[in-house]
Protein backbone atom coordinates (compact mmCIF):
# COMPACT_ATOMS: atom_id res chain seq x y z
CA UNK A 1 0.00 0.00 0.00
CA UNK A 2 2.92 2.34 0.62
CA UNK A 3 3.91 2.28 -2.94
CA UNK A 4 0.62 3.20 -4.13
CA UNK A 5 0.64 5.91 -1.69
CA UNK A 6 3.90 7.23 -3.11
CA UNK A 7 2.77 6.12 -6.82
CA UNK A 8 -0.23 8.36 -6.65
CA UNK A 9 1.37 11.45 -5.25
CA UNK A 10 4.53 11.14 -7.50
CA UNK A 11 1.59 10.98 -9.96
CA UNK A 12 -0.21 14.08 -9.32
CA UNK A 13 2.96 16.59 -8.47
CA UNK A 14 4.63 15.06 -12.26
CA UNK A 15 1.19 16.12 -14.05
CA UNK A 16 1.08 18.68 -12.35
CA UNK A 17 4.66 20.15 -12.67
CA UNK A 18 4.00 19.34 -16.60
CA UNK A 19 1.27 21.70 -16.44
CA UNK A 20 3.10 24.03 -15.01
CA UNK A 21 5.85 23.79 -17.55
CA UNK A 22 3.41 24.07 -20.27
CA UNK A 23 2.44 27.67 -18.60
CA UNK A 24 -1.20 26.27 -17.29
CA UNK A 25 -0.26 26.92 -13.48
CA UNK A 26 1.34 29.72 -11.57
CA UNK A 27 5.03 29.35 -10.41
CA UNK A 28 3.62 30.27 -6.71
CA UNK A 29 0.85 27.93 -6.66
CA UNK A 30 2.95 24.83 -8.27
CA UNK A 31 4.77 24.98 -4.74
CA UNK A 32 1.65 23.04 -2.65
CA UNK A 33 1.34 19.89 -4.79
CA UNK A 34 5.15 19.92 -4.68
CA UNK A 35 5.74 20.50 -0.60
CA UNK A 36 2.49 17.88 -0.11
CA UNK A 37 4.03 15.29 -2.46
CA UNK A 38 8.01 16.04 -0.90
CA UNK A 39 6.34 14.88 2.59
CA UNK A 40 4.51 12.26 1.24
CA UNK A 41 7.63 10.77 0.19
CA UNK A 42 9.66 11.40 2.83
CA UNK A 43 7.31 10.03 5.22
CA UNK A 44 7.14 6.74 3.78
CA UNK A 45 10.89 6.63 2.52
CA UNK A 46 11.51 7.10 6.53
CA UNK A 47 9.18 4.56 7.42
CA UNK A 48 10.52 2.27 4.90
CA UNK A 49 14.05 2.58 5.94
CA UNK A 50 13.54 2.45 9.55
CA UNK A 51 10.54 0.98 10.11
CA UNK A 52 10.01 -2.85 12.35
CA UNK A 53 9.94 -4.27 8.61
CA UNK A 54 13.08 -2.60 7.22
CA UNK A 55 15.21 -4.62 5.83
CA UNK A 56 17.99 -3.98 2.75
CA UNK A 57 15.24 -3.78 -0.35
CA UNK A 58 13.15 -1.51 1.57
CA UNK A 59 16.16 0.66 2.11
CA UNK A 60 17.37 0.81 -1.24
CA UNK A 61 13.73 2.00 -2.10
CA UNK A 62 13.59 4.57 0.37
CA UNK A 63 17.00 6.13 -0.79
CA UNK A 64 15.52 5.73 -4.15
CA UNK A 65 12.61 7.06 -2.97
CA UNK A 66 14.20 9.90 -1.72
CA UNK A 67 15.54 11.28 -4.88
CA UNK A 68 12.13 11.85 -5.77
CA UNK A 69 11.19 14.01 -2.38
CA UNK A 70 14.57 15.63 -3.06
CA UNK A 71 13.12 17.17 -6.74
CA UNK A 72 9.97 17.70 -5.07
CA UNK A 73 11.16 20.11 -2.21
CA UNK A 74 14.13 21.55 -4.46
CA UNK A 75 11.58 22.57 -6.94
CA UNK A 76 9.44 24.01 -4.06
CA UNK A 77 12.20 26.26 -3.09
CA UNK A 78 12.99 27.23 -6.54
CA UNK A 79 9.84 29.05 -6.93
CA UNK A 80 9.49 30.39 -3.80
CA UNK A 81 12.81 32.30 -3.85
CA UNK A 82 12.94 32.99 -7.42
CA UNK A 83 15.71 31.19 -8.76
CA UNK A 84 16.74 30.00 -11.91
CA UNK A 85 17.02 26.21 -11.19
CA UNK A 86 20.79 25.31 -12.27
CA UNK A 87 21.53 23.49 -8.91
CA UNK A 88 17.98 21.16 -9.20
CA UNK A 89 19.50 20.83 -13.37
CA UNK A 90 22.44 19.39 -11.75
CA UNK A 91 20.53 17.28 -9.13
CA UNK A 92 18.72 15.80 -12.18
CA UNK A 93 21.79 14.77 -14.46
CA UNK A 94 23.24 13.07 -11.01
CA UNK A 95 19.35 11.78 -10.80
CA UNK A 96 19.16 10.19 -14.51
CA UNK A 97 22.61 8.69 -14.11
CA UNK A 98 21.57 7.48 -10.62
CA UNK A 99 18.35 5.38 -11.96
CA UNK A 100 19.02 4.56 -15.63
CA UNK A 101 21.17 1.60 -14.27
CA UNK A 102 18.55 0.94 -11.64
CA UNK A 103 15.98 0.44 -14.94
CA UNK A 104 17.97 -2.13 -16.61
CA UNK A 105 18.83 -4.06 -13.39
CA UNK A 106 15.07 -4.07 -12.36
CA UNK A 107 14.46 -5.58 -16.33
CA UNK A 108 17.26 -8.09 -15.46
CA UNK A 109 15.94 -9.49 -12.36
CA UNK A 110 11.84 -8.85 -13.36
CA UNK A 111 10.05 -11.93 -12.30
CA UNK A 112 6.36 -10.47 -12.84
CA UNK A 113 4.17 -7.84 -14.52
CA UNK A 114 4.77 -4.84 -12.59
CA UNK A 115 8.77 -5.73 -12.14
CA UNK A 116 8.55 -4.79 -16.31
CA UNK A 117 6.49 -1.79 -15.71
CA UNK A 118 9.00 -0.71 -12.76
CA UNK A 119 12.23 -1.21 -15.09
CA UNK A 120 9.92 1.24 -17.59
CA UNK A 121 8.85 3.82 -14.92
CA UNK A 122 12.76 4.09 -13.99
CA UNK A 123 13.67 4.18 -17.76
CA UNK A 124 11.04 7.06 -18.04
CA UNK A 125 11.93 8.93 -15.11
CA UNK A 126 15.58 8.70 -16.06
CA UNK A 127 14.49 10.20 -19.19
CA UNK A 128 12.57 13.01 -17.75
CA UNK A 129 15.32 14.05 -14.94
CA UNK A 130 17.78 14.10 -17.99
CA UNK A 131 15.29 16.60 -19.90
CA UNK A 132 15.37 18.39 -16.87
CA UNK A 133 19.46 19.03 -16.79
CA UNK A 134 19.17 19.82 -20.52
CA UNK A 135 16.57 22.62 -19.68
CA UNK A 136 17.73 23.85 -16.84
CA UNK A 137 21.50 23.89 -16.97
CA UNK A 138 21.91 23.43 -20.58
CA UNK A 139 18.91 25.50 -21.38
CA UNK A 140 18.43 24.07 -24.16
CA UNK A 141 14.77 25.21 -25.75
CA UNK A 142 13.13 22.04 -24.58
CA UNK A 143 10.18 23.38 -21.69
CA UNK A 144 7.23 22.49 -24.07
CA UNK A 145 8.38 18.66 -24.70
CA UNK A 146 9.62 18.23 -21.26
CA UNK A 147 6.33 19.58 -19.49
CA UNK A 148 4.96 16.96 -21.66
CA UNK A 149 6.93 14.32 -21.28
CA UNK A 150 7.05 15.19 -17.20
CA UNK A 151 2.77 15.48 -17.45
CA UNK A 152 2.75 11.93 -19.50
CA UNK A 153 5.49 10.16 -16.75
CA UNK A 154 2.97 11.63 -14.45
CA UNK A 155 0.06 9.57 -15.80
CA UNK A 156 1.86 5.90 -16.71
CA UNK A 157 4.58 5.88 -14.03
CA UNK A 158 2.30 7.12 -11.21
CA UNK A 159 -1.17 8.44 -11.41
CA UNK A 160 -2.48 4.85 -13.37
CA UNK A 161 -0.25 2.64 -11.59
CA UNK A 162 -0.90 4.57 -8.41
CA UNK A 163 -4.33 4.22 -8.02
CA UNK A 164 -4.61 0.70 -9.35
CA UNK A 165 -2.22 -0.40 -6.69
CA UNK A 166 -4.48 1.62 -4.10
CA UNK A 167 -7.49 0.21 -5.36
CA UNK A 168 -6.14 -3.55 -5.22
CA UNK A 169 -6.34 -3.98 -8.84
CA UNK A 170 -2.25 -4.31 -9.33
Amino acid sequence: MLLGLSLLYVGAVLFLNGLWLLGKIDDKEIVVINVVSGFVTLSVSLYSAFGPGANAASIKAAALTLLFTTTYLWVAYNRLVNVDGRGLGWFSLFVAITVAPVSALTFGSAQSGIDIWLGFSWAIWAVVWFMFFLLLVQKRPIQTVTGLATLGAGVVTGWLPGFLLLEGKL
